[in-house]
């Protein structure tokens, strides 16, 4: 191994003997040893220099960007997989970084099992907030998901049946690979007051088809206050003309109950919504509308835009479906950090914010698009069905002229 090399070499809760001839190599021509120490645990006796990785991967980063001496670092499993490799790979460079990777605990748990995982849905608890990764979990027919010490077997178990999860086949591993492994069987429900060891993977399999997505949901499948909320055909209209992407980051102005931040948080898997909101029963609505659609890509922003704003990731989309009086102003905070290509949308009722609106839109040389939604739905009357209106909305879509048309 050349001086300022990096081998990430991954290991297994076996140890030594888990590593093949040329990770063995690497290990023992190491100047520098790093890793957790569990890790640095399975070598005892190596001559190396030892550096143990604690959560602040950024001082192990800086500390091998001056290093000359060749360096391994020890990681469980494939390092690849919610691992130190593709970090340490783009933060120092692919001519100074390889990566060797062992048999993961995704691999080994479903081996275990006898059962297929290309098609499961691999997630991560494990440093990250629990409600990041409720949105997969809940739609996967099969999920592994890597747990820590907040974010235990139990905690998850909870969180999915809150969210009206089935209670579903759930096995837990400990240890993968080493003289203390143990396998945990059964469903959500049997596991919600269980505790485990630290080192453990989660795999939750369905026997359900996956739920549906939660798209043109009628009124009553929300928390909300005496019919305000956005109809569920004027949601599809607003989320159509929003153009979301999975990844995008989407500001939901004057939330409310938080229907379409719901209902856009279905589509951004790997995104996230913004739902600002200011009235307190409203947010207690939309706090209550979250946790029952699982929604954890859903961030409940209490405050009044465009001051509320501030803090927040610059959108790749903005639906305003209230201002509170602040229109023009809330346009100019969402103009100024607008991802390139982005665009706003609003619901509007009055034709005097029509009217603001598209004045603003001629101001900043904005395209501007407007479509009156008029929506009638059946009604049993004395044993016949009549059509009854519902007010009409406007669904205004604004871009820039630097963005595409579509």
């Amino acid at each position: 191994m050349s001086n300022g090399h990096v081998a990430v070499v991954g290991i297994t809760d076996q140890g030594p003997t888990s590593l093949m001839p040329v990770a063995l190599s690497l290990v023992a021509e190491a100047q520098v040893l790093c890793g957790g120490e569990r890790h640095l645990a399975f070598f005892p006796e190596h001559p190396a220099e030892r550096v143990v990785i604690k959560r602040d991967v950024s001082t192990l980063v800086e500390r091998l960007r001056w290093e000359t001496r060749p360096t391994v670092v020890l990681a469980s499993g494939d390092p690849s997989c919610y691992g130190i490799g593709p970090l340490l790979t783009d933060r120092l460079g692919s001519n100074r970084v390889s990566i060797l990777p062992n048999v993961g605990a995704v691999q080994l748990a479903f081996a275990r099992l006898g059962v297929a995982w290309h098609d499961a849905a691999i997630l991560s608890a494990h440093g990250r907030p629990l409600n990041s990764i409720l949105p997969a979990a809940l739609i996967a027919r099969k999920a592994a998901i890597l747990t820590d010490a907040l974010s235990t077997p139990a905690a998850i178990a909870r969180a999915l049946l809150a969210a009206d999860d089935e209670d579903a086949q759930t096995d837990v591993f400990e240890h993968l690979g080493g003289e203390t492994e143990r396998h945990v069987s059964g469903r959500l429900s049997e596991l919600v007051d269980q505790e485990f060891a630290p080192l453990n993977i989660m795999i939750v399999r369905r026997d359900q088809p996956p739920r549906p997505w939660p798209l043109g949901l009628p009124e009553g499948a929300f928390a909300h206050r005496s019919g305000m909320i956005t109809k569920a055909e004027v949601r599809a209209v607003t989320l159509a003309a929003l153009r979301l992407h999975e990844r995008a980051v989407l500001w939901d102005i004057g939330a409310g109950c938080g229907s379409v931040s719901i209902e856009a948080a279905a589509l951004l898997r790997n995104g996230r919504v913004c739902a600002v909101e200011r009235d307190a029963e409203q947010l207690a609505h939309l706090e209550a509308n979250r946790g029952r659609f699982g929604a954890g890509n859903v961030c409940v922003v209490a405050g009044e835009a465009p001051q509320a704003l501030l803090d927040l990731p610059d959108p790749d989309a903005v639906f305003i479906g209230g201002s509170g009086g602040h229109l023009k102003e809330i346009l100019d905070a969402s103009a100024r950090r607008l991802r390139p290509g982005g665009r706003v949308v609003l619901n509007l009722v009055a034709l005097e914010h029509v009217a603001q609106t598209n004045e603003w839109a001629r101001d900043q040389a904005w395209r501007f698009s407007a479509s009156h939604v008029s929506i009638s739905r059946s009604v049993a009357t004395a044993g016949l069905t009549r059509m009854e209106a519902l007010n009409p909305v406007f669904v205004i879509t604004l871009q820039s002229q630097g963005g595409a048309e579509a």
